[in-house]
């Protein structure tokens, strides 16, 4: 059965950046990934692109023939792809019954808010090619600086969750870079969590009190449906992408076995002498349905202290780790290199 990830979120948010991190990720696990570029206006991919829309239709294209702007052209090819749909679906047969496929989404919000080829295509992707499927919603983590932005963010999220009907994960992206935006009016998990909102009723009067009570408003709807809440992530932080990696796969019942011949990356499974192929992920459907997901990364109280609170020591911290590890990778090779002096390797005559 194959599995994926819808990754969506608006223009600048970290969508491509994600897709490219995480297949440098899963390549280093050994785990399969193939990532599929739905957005037919991004022309500089970052990532190994498994299948790519512009090779069936691109923006460019759309905007020269029907002279449409950006955003009717982003509809219109969205539009043109439900119409092909086979075009994609033969292509995703390629991959194989087992492949894990990220789709990384164009950034206009109306796609994945309110307009209907998306979520029919992702409809035709569940029921008839088979795929298990979460969305990944990628927010940028700097509007939860400003009480109004975050709360456009809730509603945004909330609204995509309506909208799309998956198992659905919002991220706040960029999490690294949170600490130059200003200090936050709350601890990190005020936002994560989203807890009792009337709290943001001050900052609201402080920085937008012409529509103090509009927001208001709109936090009194967001609770009521009490759905959302946020992951957090920095895309160049293994801890924190091995982390969100655990959610989505809960969130799916991915279930990773690797196959009898893997080699076992370091720490990563616990290397008890029985064959790889019967060592079930660590973090499985089971395992991880039944209770919390412990580890690096987990709880936003260290996400707070490692970004927010003691950014500047971690990162003193980390890069002498990433010395000391360079230091014993070159004493290795060293030792290695006067080994092979020493004992040179006989040439057959």
């Amino acid at each position: 059965m194959p599995f994926g990830e819808i990754v969506c979120g608006s223009p600048g948010s970290g969508k491509s950046t994600y897709c490219y991190g995480k297949h440098q990720l899963f390549t280093a696990l050994n785990r399969p990934i193939s990532v599929v570029n739905l957005d037919p206006a991004n022309e500089h991919i970052p990532y190994p692109c498994a299948i790519d829309i512009s090779s069936l239709i691109t923006l460019k294209d759309v905007v020269e023939e029907y002279s449409l702007g950006p955003n009717g052209g982003l509809l219109y090819c969205m539009e043109y792809l439900e119409a092909n749909y086979d075009w994609l679906e033969d292509r995703l047969k390629e991959l194989g019954k087992d492949a894990y496929v990220l789709f990384d989404l164009p950034g206009q919000v109306e796609l994945s808010t309110n307009h209907e080829s998306l979520k029919r295509i992702i409809d035709r992707l569940t029921k008839q090619s088979g795929f298990r499927l979460a969305a990944v919603h990628l927010c940028d983590a700097h509007y939860v600086t400003d009480a109004s932005m975050y709360v456009s963010v809730l509603l945004l999220s909330l609204r995509t969750m309506l909208h799309l009907e998956l198992p659905h994960i919002n991220v706040l992206s960029k999490i690294d870079l949170i600490s130059k935006y200003g200090q936050l009016d709350f601890n990190l998990d005020f936002y994560t969590e989203v807890q009792d909102l009337s709290y943001l009723e001050a900052a609201l009067s402080k920085s937008s009190p012409r529509y103090t009570e509009l927001s208001m408003a709109i936090i009194s709807l967001i609770e009521d449906y009490s759905l959302v809440g946020f992951e957090t992530l920095a895309v160049e932080d293994k801890s924190s992408m091995l982390h969100l990696t655990r959610v989505i796969d809960r969130a799916t019942g991915y279930v990773f076995v690797p196959s009898r011949d893997a080699k076992v990356p370091s720490g990563t499974i616990d290397a008890s002498g029985a064959p790889t192929s019967l060592l079930p992920n660590t973090y499985g459907l089971y395992s991880s349905a039944m209770g919390m997901i412990s580890g690096p990364g987990s709880d936003v109280r260290d996400v707070q202290e490692r970004w927010v609170d003691a950014k500047e020591q971690w990162d003193a911290y980390e890069k002498m780790q990433w010395r000391k590890e360079g230091e014993k990778i070159r004493e290795e090779a060293a030792k290695a290199t006067k080994i092979r002096e020493r004992h040179p390797a006989k040439v057959p005559s």
